[in-house]
């Protein structure tokens, strides 16, 4: 079998391919990275032969970039042969990804890991660079065990398995953050972020949010809603450790948010603490199990 040859005519095919089938490229172009892949390691005498296969591509890369197209280099040849490997160990190929989404995971080697950040992907129609932030921020790596365990087992999800922890809130000024009030600006001015950290679907509702208490107001420090759970979310901010006093405060305003706003429809409100540094023997102890304790890290 001449494998330059079955190399060469994948290529070409795609190239063919992609000038005539818009709404396929991807298809296309993937299923060609895991053939010209799998060409590549059985021309090299299999996987193991790593070194004969470095000659191997640098002697076909010459041959393909002056037959078909600069861009067909080593490097390009060495991610084929690394994608290719990637789906025979376990990865989706999905096609709504493209080949450069893949390439952006192959340092990846936690199979895990890595269809996590497809499924992302997917679900969140990622570009390339917010899929390269989101694993940049090691995102998977900042879910809890019990977590990571269900996505394996293809378990329901529910609302707390989505807050990571630590949460990662922009600080680009490095500004001393000091009170309560200088964190809650941090998060407000770039929401969208904060709530992306956060997790799938939520919401902002409001910050500094009154609730009347007997003849008293009190003020939820950020009201959140998530659309996928179907649920109002209590955020307290503390730059402090985690304390016993926390878990009654948002407790009330948990309760106030399901007896006066919540409707029957919904399901019951989660508050989330965000502190300074965690207590794991405080949150172990709390009796209400909707409240989560997530550590903040700033950046």
């Amino acid at each position: 079998m001449n494998y330059y040859e079955e190399i060469k005519q994948e290529l070409i095919n795609n190239e063919t391919y992609r000038k005539v089938k818009d709404y396929s490229k991807n298809r296309s172009d993937l299923m060609t990275c895991y053939n010209v892949g799998k060409l590549l390691i059985e021309a090299q005498g299999g996987e193991s032969r790593s070194k004969y296969g470095e000659h191997l591509i640098k002697e076909y890369s010459i041959k393909l970039m002056k037959e078909i197209g600069e861009k067909y280099n080593t490097t390009l040849l060495k991610r084929m042969r690394q994608f290719y490997l990637m789906i025979q160990k376990g990865a989706t190929m999905s096609h709504q990804l493209t080949q450069s989404h893949y390439f952006e995971l192959l340092s990846i080697k936690d199979i895990n890991e890595m269809n996590y950040y497809i499924n992302l992907t997917e679900q969140q129609n990622l570009t390339i660079r917010g899929l390269r932030d989101r694993i940049k921020s090691k995102e998977y790596e900042r879910l809890d065990d019990k977590t990571k365990m269900k996505l394996i087992n293809k378990e329901d999800i529910t609302l707390p398995d989505i807050i990571k922890n630590p949460i990662i809130i922009g600080n680009p000024n490095n500004i001393n953050v000091n009170k309560e009030k200088v964190l809650k600006l941090l998060i407000l001015e770039n929401i969208d972020n904060f709530l992306k950290e956060l997790g799938e679907g939520f919401s902002y509702i409001g910050n500094e949010y009154p609730i009347k208490i007997g003849n008293s107001y009190n003020y939820i420090d950020i009201l959140l809603y998530n659309i996928k759970f179907n649920s109002y979310v209590v955020v307290e901010l503390k730059i402090t450790e985690l304390k016993k006093e926390y878990i009654g405060q948002i407790q009330v305003y948990m309760n106030y948010i399901d007896e006066n706003i919540k409707t029957i429809n919904q399901d019951k409100t989660i508050g989330i603490i965000i502190c300074r540094e965690n207590n794991e023997f405080i949150i172990k102890y709390a009796s209400d199990d909707r409240i989560l304790s997530r550590e903040y890290i700033l950046n």
